[in-house]
């Protein structure tokens, strides 16, 4: 069973906090603006921490609202301190990052911030004298600023505004920078002159540029340890600048093997090279990359003696060199993954579920494009083979969709895997907080994506949860999402069918605040807009029995819903679907089940008394349709009905002496062992139909239901009854001269039933 150990107790309060800002550390003023109250001081490890997850709760939090001044709590450094801190995508603009320019930053990572302009250039610069690891990566705006061509504020309203490439900027006065992520800068931008002020980088990150001479590396030669050049078009200047960076602890020069515009293809010589002249070097990615001549030792060497991690029995030849085994060694789509002995501790590529394991770890937040493949080959992994790291490859896949939520192909691979790491073989390996992580993915994935493959697939993993149990710290969320599902115009057979059933296991056994919470979100009406469909097609498939059942369940003891089967036509449908499905067990099943619910409710039942109704319920009462349960239901809404007394009865045809006639013949003809397809939470509808005089056959219905459900379920039914205060009920209505003398008899069954069973189940033991 994996650890569920509780979140610590920085992290749950950090979380309260940002979601009652103002009842903790923030006041309102004006009624818009938050301020942070003046006898509050925080320290960094506060401040980060709720920076770094107000901007993770924005991203993968729906119910979540962001505050526009959330960023101003934090401008001043006299009662506020920020020093590391992680911000990301649509989340942060300009006037964000000049909130917060008096801090002391060393550490900020700005990744994929496109609302970025040329301003936070400048903004950047009040943190020069403090900022020692610096991240810009997918930030393609922020060399960009507004110019207005005709030169006048006047001319705004004419000309717009067009964006400018700023060419002077640099890193002057940046003195302690050591850490720098150019990752996708912007075509244009003169990297050499931007970087050319830095003294001594340690590190830096170059993907997705193409620059024809990197000779200007070579500055940093005595104190660069790592160099990223992912997606850069190498060529034999670039490998021999490599080569002169003898202090390389870390070199990428991987890349996206699908694009086709790479000339450049490695080989033993530049491999060499590496291994000669970095010496320092323990992590080495060389993922995607066309091998132009073979760099294996001889395939029968290859084979000889057990897996070895040690270079002198290396199977790639060039690594034979090394002095110690790498501490990574990225080979992701490419051949030499699948070697037999490879010199480093982890590797990435795509031979076994560890290379799969680590290429996901190792690409995730940065490269999306590879992340979405290696996720695949995971999904091939789970669904063919059983996953032996589950808890490792559960986690970067949860990493890996919030981190991209936005990202299509890994939603779609990412929770095409989730299905097959959550089915019922892994169950007792998850905790509950790796299961609602999971959860809280999947309805962010249905939530940004209305394509059918995620959709499905989303839907489909939510079924390998114990519903509604599982679901429940997102029921709201959950049912909306599903009933948007629903209500589309266009709709995937597959889907909703999912859906539907989804809905239905979902207001089965809740209480009724859920079910009336989900019936004001418009559950009963879309039920019935399916219902109406299906029978337009002349169809009775899973949809509309689950349909009919969802309706079921959610009126059970919620005369709101009830109310509203009614009022949207909901005895229309039942009479058509009757009509055209005179076969269908199930379907009749559901639908008297329901109206069972809705002939409980006693403000709602004049709407069911009409010939045509207590016509059609009476024929019922002689179905053999599903055991009894099509009969049984059918004597239910006529004994409520009954029960409202003669003057109620507000119809001529048919007689009501005629119908209780009926109703006796069809009780009697039930037999009592008869096991049912039924759950009742409640005996409250049935008791109340004991202690009156009004009409016995309701009296004698009720009875029987309770001999009936004692006798085959005594474990389940005895408690429930005892609890809910059914034998005083029982007794008097033995006493009771109105009732019959068989329903008596019946009664006394069910007590003498119930009154063993306590003695059974009695706790003897001292």
């Amino acid at each position: 069973m994996a650890s569920d150990s509780p979140e610590s107790l920085m992290t749950l309060c950090t979380d309260y906090c940002l979601r009652n800002l103002e009842g903790t550390l923030c006041y309102l003023l004006d009624n818009e603006t938050l301020r942070l109250h003046p006898d509050i001081f925080l320290p960094s490890e506060i401040c980060d921490k709720l920076v770094n997850e107000y901007v993770e709760l924005v991203k993968t939090d729906s119910i979540f609202e962001p505050h526009e001044s959330f960023f101003t709590l934090f401008s001043d450094p006299r009662s506020t301190r920020l020093a590391r801190i992680h911000l990301r995508e649509q989340i942060v603009q300009d006037q964000d990052l000049e909130a917060i320019r008096k801090q002391d930053l060393v550490e900020l990572y700005l990744t994929n911030c496109e609302k970025l302009t040329a301003k936070s250039l400048q903004t950047l610069v009040s943190f020069s004298h403090t900022l020692i690891s610096l991240s810009l990566f997918g930030c393609c705006n922020i060399f960009y600023e507004e110019e207005n061509p005709g030169g006048c504020e006047d001319d705004c309203l004419v000309n717009p505004t067009r964006q400018v490439l700023v060419k002077d900027f640099t890193f002057e006065g940046f003195s302690r920078l050591r850490f720098l992520n150019l990752g996708r800068l912007i075509e244009g931008v003169n990297v050499e002159t931007l970087l050319r002020p830095l003294a001594s980088l340690a590190a830096l990150d170059l993907s997705g540029i193409q620059l024809n001479d990197v000779g200007f590396l070579t500055q940093w030669k005595d104190s660069l340890v790592s160099l990223v050049l992912y997606n850069m078009d190498l060529s034999e200047e670039h490998i021999q600048v490599i080569a002169q960076l003898r202090k390389l602890r870390h070199l990428d020069i991987s890349r996206d093997h699908l694009s086709s515009y790479y000339k450049f293809k490695l080989t033993r010589r530049v491999l060499n090279l590496f291994v000669e002249n970095l010496v320092n070097l323990t992590s080495l990615d060389i993922s995607g990359h066309t091998m132009l001549e073979n760099c294996t030792i001889p395939s029968m060497e290859e084979k000889m003696g057990q897996t070895s991690i040690e270079p002198a029995k290396s199977s790639i030849a060039p690594f034979r060199g090394l002095k110690r085994p790498l501490q990574f060694l990225g080979l992701f789509e490419t051949s030499l993954c699948r070697l037999t002995h490879i010199p480093a501790y982890k590797v990435s590529g795509d031979k076994n579920e560890e290379q799969v394991l680590n290429a996901i770890e190792a690409y995730t937040e940065h490269r999306p494009e590879i992340t979405s493949r290696a996720i695949n080959l995971l999904f091939d992994i789970a669904r063919i083979e059983r996953c032996s790291q589950l808890l490792r490859a559960l986690q970067l896949v949860i990493t890996a969709l919030k981190c991209h939520k936005d990202d299509k192909n890994i939603q779609v691979t990412g929770s095409a895997a989730l299905f097959y790491l959550t089915n019922s073989e892994y169950r007792m390996e998850q905790s509950v907080k790796l299961r609602r992580q999971v959860i809280q993915v999947v309805l962010n994935g249905m939530e940004s994506y209305q394509e059918v493959t995620v959709q499905r697939n989303c839907c489909l993993t939510l079924c390998n949860f114990s519903i509604p149990e599982e679901l429940e710290f997102q029921y709201r969320r959950v049912n909306e999402l599903l009933l948007n599902i629903l209500n589309q115009s266009r709709q995937d057979e597959s889907i909703q069918r999912i859906a539907v059933h989804l809905c239905n296991a979902l207001v089965c056994q809740v209480d009724n605040d859920h079910k009336e919470a989900v019936g004001k979100m418009g559950f009963v009406m879309t039920m019935l807009k399916l219902i109406q469909k299906k029978l337009a097609d002349k169809t009775c498939d899973q949809v509309m029995e689950f349909s009919w059942s969802a309706l079921w369940n959610i009126t059970d003891e919620t005369p709101d819903n009830c109310e509203m089967f009614l009022n949207y036509s909901g005895m229309k449908l039942f009479l058509e679907c009757l009509k055209e499905f005179p076969e269908k067990q199930e379907l009749h099943r559901n639908m008297l089940g329901l109206l069972g619910n809705v002939a409980e409710v006693k403000e709602l039942r004049p709407q069911l008394m009409t010939s045509q109704f207590i016509s059609v319920f009476s024929n019922l009462l002689e179905s053999k349709a599903d055991g009894i349960e099509v009969s049984y239901n059918a004597c239910g809404v006529l004994s409520h009905i009954m029960f409202d007394g003669p003057e109620a009865w507000g119809i001529c045809e048919p007689h009501r002496e005629e119908v209780v006639k009926r109703m006796w013949a069809a009780i009697q003809s039930w037999d009592i062992n008869s096991r049912r397809n039924i759950n009742y939470r409640s005996f409250e509808p049935i008791l109340r139909l004991l202690p009156q005089g009004i009409s016995p056959v309701s009296q004698h219905w009720a009875t029987w239901a309770l001999y009936n459900l004692v006798s085959v379920y005594p474990d389940k039914y005895c408690p429930l009854l005892i609890k809910e205060g059914g034998i005083p009920l029982l007794k008097d209505m033995i006493k009771m001269a109105s009732a019959r003398q068989e329903t008596k008899e019946m009664a006394r069954k069910v007590i003498e039933h119930c009154s063993n069973f306590k003695e059974e189940n009695m706790d003897t033991s001292r």
